[in-house]
């Protein structure tokens, strides 16, 4: 039985845990870190099998586990990601937005090949990756556009510098427009499907990237254009808000938990 450490208990973090707990995903978790000694206790509380709470998110990987599970936030995976590798664990990154910076991306791209290890990023709010993937190498464009309830957008960075108050919003607003690499900077917790797509398809500077604010929607919606000269795919996806973390989609979590019960289990793989 796979062993796993979780870094990060909040949310995603959270029913992460409490799948492996039910026995949904067949592992054991084994040890937890949250910058929040409150966050660790109070997931702990929850469990029928205990894990150890680590002081430091380093002390994660240097425990017998195989793999580490990432649901923290960028600033962890600049963090943490590296030493997991050398500590010769798997990683599972949820807080995809970190690999746009090149030069982290570069690093663990090369540690991964030099301690023979794997990162793996779930498809999270999104479908599609998989035939995104497979013509990657013949994309002329690639886009998404995001619809999220005001609430679901509240305290990125974007707004810091932006006179746009989301709580006087009455209709639907677009609220920015750029590349991936430039929406993932100013919405950190907010659009790591946009890091993903890129990193699948053609780049966070080639990606294009439209956010929405829509007061009357209850839904997260993600529409993805891809066009080349395989021809044209166009997906739309709408999800609802995790009830505990409105920034999160609830297929977001649900597609970690099958990504890490793939990699817990010996069984048919359908799909990539």
């Amino acid at each position: 039985m796979k062993k796993i450490g979780l870094l990060g208990c909040g949310a995603i973090g959270t029913q992460i845990a409490l799948a492996i707990d039910s026995g949904k995903i067949p592992a054991k978790l084994t040890h937890v870190y949250d910058g929040s000694k409150e966050a660790s206790a109070k997931l702990v509380e929850k469990l029928n099998s205990k894990p150890i709470i680590v002081e430091n998110s380093h002390l994660l990987s240097s425990n017998p586990v195989d793999i580490i599970v990432e649901a923290a936030s960028q600033d962890a995976v600049k963090d943490v990601s590296l030493s997991v590798l050398q500590n010769k664990k798997d990683l599972m990154i949820m807080s995809v937005g970190a690999l746009l910076d090149e030069s982290i991306y570069d690093i663990l791209s090369d540690a991964c090949k030099d301690f023979k290890k794997t990162i793996y990023l779930p498809s999270g709010a999104i479908a599609g990756l998989d035939g995104i993937k497979a013509v990657h190498d013949e994309l002329d464009s690639l886009s998404i556009t995001t619809t999220k309830h005001p609430r679901s957008l509240k305290g990125a960075k974007f707004f810091e510098n932006s006179d746009i108050d989301l709580d006087s919003l009455d209709s639907k607003t677009e609220i920015f427009q750029g590349t991936a690499k430039q929406a993932v900077s100013l919405f950190p917790a907010n659009i790591n499907v946009a890091a993903l797509l890129s990193l699948t398809g053609i780049g966070s500077e080639n990606t294009k990237v439209v956010i929405v604010a829509d007061p009357k929607t209850d839904k997260n919606t993600h529409h993805i254009e891809a066009k080349g000269s395989f021809g044209k795919m166009t997906f739309t996806i709408e999800n609802f808000p995790d009830p505990n973390n409105p920034k999160t989609s609830r297929l977001a979590i649900l597609s970690a938990i099958e990504t890490l019960r793939k990699y817990c289990s010996d069984e048919i793989q359908i799909g990539t």
